[in-house]
């Protein structure tokens, strides 16, 4: 099967797009052509069956050369392709005709209406007709092709039932065992609504006590107003964008795993993804108490769940965490026995992959 995989908006290593689904698919055999903005991947991932075709990423308002691009990319790569598969709404605009394109399939990663409230590119009085553009939209594509969702809250957003594809991930046999270094991690997009504030209060609290907080991932620009200050004064660590295969591994042994995010719309009905990484890393969990990572923590017995905003809170557990690594090693080890038991991303990765082959031969 030929797949061709579309995104403008996303970073070109995206732990769900390209460290999972395009893996997923060149492990089963089948040929992926990445439309992207890949200037940044590693150059010995391209190969025989992983072609590369660089387009500009869509930032912010500069959205239109993106989707020109992409719209160019996609004619002329969309009649070669058994299967098309777009990861933005925005590529809803830069699909072929029906004619001209493969069986066609939408990812939905995230509620986008709900999360337009968090961009501060989109002036406020623009926000609800966006919104219910954005519903529109999902309701047009549901009639012309096919979608999958990334979580099962988002099965209530449309009419006919729909796969789900759900974040999962690699889960190791055995989790490390607790390091000595003191550290609290954060891995995950960094933005204002996602807790960096937060964090910067926690790595402010746990200074005195020689825990260092360290953030992984990409961070927005009102998230590096933040932190870049934070960082100069020797507050915290931020690494910057470190690709997923890579960045789960620096989870390992640390005192705990932070999911500080604010209590928005867009993250109600979804489990982090970064909760699951740290349960598979055998790492507890500190939380807000956003439904699914708070029912998964506390029905699993790996961690903490704080209030929204609550820094003090979520330095009580950390230190209750460094005091006694008794409870930080038991809270880690159950974490680890779910991840492996329901959330590890082989078995989905079958389920996705025979769902694409399945689209593609009924064209």
């Amino acid at each position: 099967m030929r797949v061709l995989v579309c995104t403008i908006v996303h970073h070109p290593a995206d732990a769900r797009i390209y460290h999972r689904q395009i893996r997923a698919l060149l492990d089963a055999g089948h040929q992926v052509t990445y439309i992207a903005p890949v200037q940044d991947l590693p150059a010995e991932r391209a190969g025989c069956a992983l072609s590369l075709i660089p387009v500009p990423r869509a930032v912010g308002r500069r959205r239109l050369g993106a989707l020109r691009s992409a719209r160019k990319a996609l004619a002329a790569q969309a009649g070669q392709a058994d299967l098309l598969l777009i990861h933005d709404p925005e590529l809803l605009l830069a699909v072929p005709s029906r004619r001209r394109r493969p069986a066609t399939v939408w990812d939905v990663h995230e509620d986008t209406a709900a999360a337009l409230s968090t961009k501060p590119w989109l002036p406020r009085p623009l926000r609800p007709p966006a919104a219910l553009a954005v519903h529109t939209a999902e309701r047009m594509a549901e009639r012309y092709m096919h979608l999958i969702l990334a979580e099962q809250g988002y099965l209530a957003r449309f009419p006919a039932p729909h796969p789900v594809v759900p974040n999962t991930t690699y889960v190791p046999d055995e989790p490390a065992p607790p390091g000595s270094d003191r550290r609290v991690v954060y891995l995950g997009h960094l933005s204002p609504d996602r807790g960096t504030a937060e964090m910067i209060g926690l790595a402010r609290q746990l200074r005195p006590h020689g825990i260092t907080v360290e953030l992984i991932g990409a961070a927005d620009r009102r998230a590096r107003a933040q932190i870049e200050p934070a960082q100069a004064e020797g507050l915290l660590r931020w690494h910057g964008f470190v690709p997923n295969d890579r960045a789960v591994t620096m989870v390992d042994g640390a005192l705990a795993g932070l999911s500080l995010l604010q209590d928005e719309a867009n993250f109600r009905h979804s489990l982090p993804t970064k909760v699951v990484e740290y349960m598979a890393r055998g790492v507890p969990v500190v939380t807000t108490p956003l439904p699914r990572a708070a029912d998964l923590t506390t029905a699993g017995e790996c961690g903490f769940v704080v209030p929204f905003g609550d820094v003090s809170a979520a330095t009580s557990a950390v230190l209750e965490l460094d005091r006694d690594k008794s409870l930080r090693a038991k809270m880690g080890g159950r974490g680890h026995e779910v991840a492996l038991r329901s959330l590890g991303w082989p078995s989905d990765a079958r389920e996705f992959v025979a769902q694409l082959e399945l689209w593609a031969n009924k064209k």
